[in-house]
C-alpha cells in the first residue's frame, strides 16, 4: 500500500502547478515549514551540509546522516518531504540501497543527480557530470528498488557543463529510464526556463537559489510556464544565518538581549514551535 504522504505528492504532482516548495535543513525548520501552511517540504543537500556540518555543499554528508534526519522530518510531519540524496552515495547498486534506505525512513521522494563525485552546489563553478549512461542506470537502478511508489527525481547539471540541449537530451534520457519528474538545475534565462515544461513530458521542479545563476520568477509566473513544483532549497537556512547574525551582533555590541528588540523569537513561541504543550499533556495523561 502506497503510504498517505507519497500518494498526496503523486496527486500533487498530476495536478497542480507553481507549488511552493520551501527547503528545510532540519526538523526545526521543517516544523516552520508546515506550522506556514506550506503543503510540502524539500530535505535540502546543501542546507544539511552547511547547518549540521558547517561545510560547504561538496559532497560531505553520507548517507546515514540524511537518513536520520529524514526520520526525524517524518517524526514530526505527515507532509509529502523530497529528499536530496545528491548523487545517490555510489554506483547503481549503491542508489538502490540509498532508495530502500530513504524510502523506509519516510522520503516521499527521493533527488539524484548526474555530478560525478564529489558533487557541487549546482550554481558552483568546476561541476563535472558522469557519462548519462551512468546516470540512466542509477535511474533504473532507483526505480527498481522502491517499494513503495516513491517519487524519482532526476536532476541534471548539464546547463554549465555541457549547454542547454545537451541538459535537455540528458532529462529526456532519464524520463525513458523511469524517473516520474526531472530537474534540470541552473538554466540561465527566461527563454530556457519557459522551453522546460514544454520539452519535458513530466513534472518539472524549477530551483529558485537566491544569489544563484537563475532569474528569479515568482510563483504564478512558473504556474503559467508549467513548472509543478518551485523550490527555494535555502531560503529558511539563509533567513536563518541572518537571524543568528543579527541577534548575536546586538548582543556582543550591547552586552545584553531580550525578547523585546524584535531579534528573537519570544519562548512561548519557541515552546509551540516545538509541540511543547502536546508533551505537557502526555506527561500529564501517563502520569503514576
Amino acid at each position: 500500500m502506497t503510504p498517505s504522504h507519497i500518494a498526496v505528492l503523486r496527486d500533487m504532482l498530476k495536478n497542480e502547478r507553481g507549488v511552493l516548495l520551501p527547503g528545510a535543513p532540519n526538523a526545526l525548520a521543517a516544523r516552520v515549514v508546515a506550522d506556514l501552511g506550506f503543503r510540502a517540504i524539500y530535505l535540502t543537500g546543501a542546507g544539511l551540509t552547511n547547518m549540521h556540518l558547517g561545510l560547504p555543499d561538496l559532497g560531505f554528508m553520507d548517507l546515514s546522516q540524511v537518513a536520520a534526519h529524514v526520520l526525524a522530518i517524518r517524526g514530526i510531519t505527515d507532509l509529502p518531504l523530497i529528499v536530496d540524496a545528491d548523487t545517490g552515495f555510489g554506483n547503481a547498486v549503491n542508489v538502490g540501497h540509498t532508495v530502500r534506505t530513504l524510502e523506509q525512513a519516510g522520503a516521499s521522494a527521493i533527488q539524484l543527480e548526474d555530478q560525478a563525485a564529489p558533487k557541487r552546489c549546482g550554481h558552483f563553478a568546476g561541476k563535472e557530470l558522469v557519462g548519462a549512461d551512468e546516470m540512466v542506470m542509477k535511474v533504473k537502478a532507483a526505480a527498481d528498488a522502491r517499494r513503495h511508489d516513491m517519487v524519482i527525481v532526476a536532476r541534471t547539471d548539464a546547463c554549465a557543463v555541457e549547454g542547454f540541449d545537451a541538459a535537455i537530451a540528458r532529462a529526456a534520457r532519464y524520463i525513458e529510464a523511469g524517473a516520474d519528474m526531472t530537474f534540470v538545475e541552473a538554466p540561465e534565462n527566461l527563454d530556457d526556463l519557459a522551453q522546460l515544461p514544454q520539452r519535458l513530458q513530466v513534472p518539472q521542479m524549477l530551483n529558485m537559489v537566491l544569489g544563484g545563476k537563475t532569474p528569479i520568477i515568482d510563483r504564478a509566473q512558473a504556474a503559467d510556464m508549467g513548472f509543478s513544483l518551485v523550490l527555494y532549497a535555502n531560503a529558511a537556512l539563509q533567513g536563518a544565518m541572518l537571524g543568528m547574525q543579527n541577534a548575536l551582533a546586538a548582543l556582543r555590541d550591547h552586552g545584553i538581549l531580550d525578547e523585546g528588540g524584535g531579534l528573537v523569537m519570544p519562548f512561548a513561541e519557541r515552546q509551540r514551535l516545538v509541540d511543547k504543550p502536546h508533551y505537557d499533556a502526555l506527561e500529564k495523561r501517563y502520569a503514576v
